[in-house]
């Protein structure tokens, strides 16, 4: 087995077949890969609560970035289609194939932990309004030990929201974003998001206008990208700047998604002012720092807008006369954090 890892974002898209993506993960594996899978689950979290009568429902940050509202109701619906549906299906497809895989979520030993989002803004009936009551989160550590313990025994950790929130409540943390983090913390040589496009479109209409090279800027929304492919893009960029040299987005409708994507056909995602990932004895120092505190390696605008809280709707009401700098006073802090923190890791 070598010791290159490859980070495998499996996407919620209905799409997506998660038994042809179990296939290639388990050739890869009987080839010696060492494979980490990260999964959603949004067809499977939709359907659940309009079974159990929790409508799904999206916030869309200023920016065009959507994400899902996470009341506590849909809180659990996550954690139950999650642990109790997707992750299931996917280590038994792993199993019947010869390939040992162990579900854990990101409370499973603490795997992984999250900041509580407090107040962020979106877009509501057209106003921006301040969202509160939030459930979701975003990840500021990976446990890379326990993940490394089990590629060293061979297993393929397959892996998912909650995550665990400094208060010690669960939280929502979105799937790309937490495959970015788990690469950035591993060290990973790439990290593949699998989605239901064959990559990055400049016409969401047209399947013919992907991208090959997607240039992302260091910071501010993905242009011309909006909706879900925008937070992938967003998590690509993060994913860059934690280290992780090759960043891909591709279909995850084809036959051998996996191998296809890895041997071309797939966007693949660059930083546009051509900064190169970080590698050797640099790129070791920079994965290990993830493992303690990813938040500290994203990129620092991509926090300020797409990453939404999301409030039950009558707080999300309330708050509509606001005004627009209270919303956004807690992102410019995290900004600050972040820009002292590299600033600080420069004069080192």
């Amino acid at each position: 087995m070598n010791n290159r890892i490859l980070v495998v974002k499996c996407g919620g898209n209905a799409a997506v077949d998660p038994a042809k993506v179990c296939e290639d993960i388990a050739a890869l594996h009987h080839e010696g890969q060492r494979v980490v899978l990260v999964h959603g689950g949004s067809a499977d979290i939709d359907a659940l609560g309009r079974r159990l009568g929790v409508t799904p429902r999206r916030l869309v940050a200023p920016d065009g970035v959507s994400a899902r509202h996470t009341d506590a109701d849909t809180l659990q619906v996550v954690a139950t289609a999650l642990s109790g549906i997707v992750q299931p299906r996917l280590v038994t497809s792993l199993v019947k194939l010869d390939v040992r895989a162990v579900g854990l979520s990101g409370w499973d030993g603490g795997l992984l932990r999250a900041k509580r989002k407090k107040a962020h803004r979106a877009v509501v009936d057209g106003r921006q309004v301040v969202v509160r009551d939030d459930h979701s989160g975003r990840i500021t550590h990976v446990d890379a030990e326990l993940l490394r313990t089990l590629l060293d025994a061979g297993i393929v950790p397959v892996v998912s929201s909650p995550a665990l929130a400094e208060d010690g409540g669960a939280v929502n943390v979105d799937a790309d974003r937490t495959a970015a983090a788990v690469a950035g913390a591993l060290g990973a040589d790439t990290l593949l998001m699998l989605t239901g496009a064959p990559g990055v479109l400049s016409d969401p209409d047209d399947e013919t206008s992907v991208h090959d090279t997607y240039r992302m800027a260091r910071t501010g929304a993905p242009e011309h990208v909006g909706g879900g492919m925008g937070l992938k893009l967003v998590a690509a960029r993060e994913a860059l700047f934690g280290g992780v040299p090759r960043v891909l987005i591709g279909d995850g409708r084809r036959a051998q998604p996996v191998r296809t994507a890895l041997g071309g056909t797939a966007t693949t995602v660059r930083l546009a002012d051509g900064e190169a990932p970080l590698e050797g004895s640099e790129r070791s120092e920079r994965s290990a720092t993830s493992g303690r505190s990813q938040s500290e390696l994203s990129a620092p605008s991509a926090m300020s807008q797409s990453e939404l809280s999301a409030p039950s709707e009558l707080s999300a009401q309330s708050e509509q006369s606001a005004p627009s700098e209270q919303a956004t006073q807690p992102e410019q802090s995290e900004q600050s954090a972040y820009a002292t923190q590299q600033n600080g890791r420069a004069a080192a």
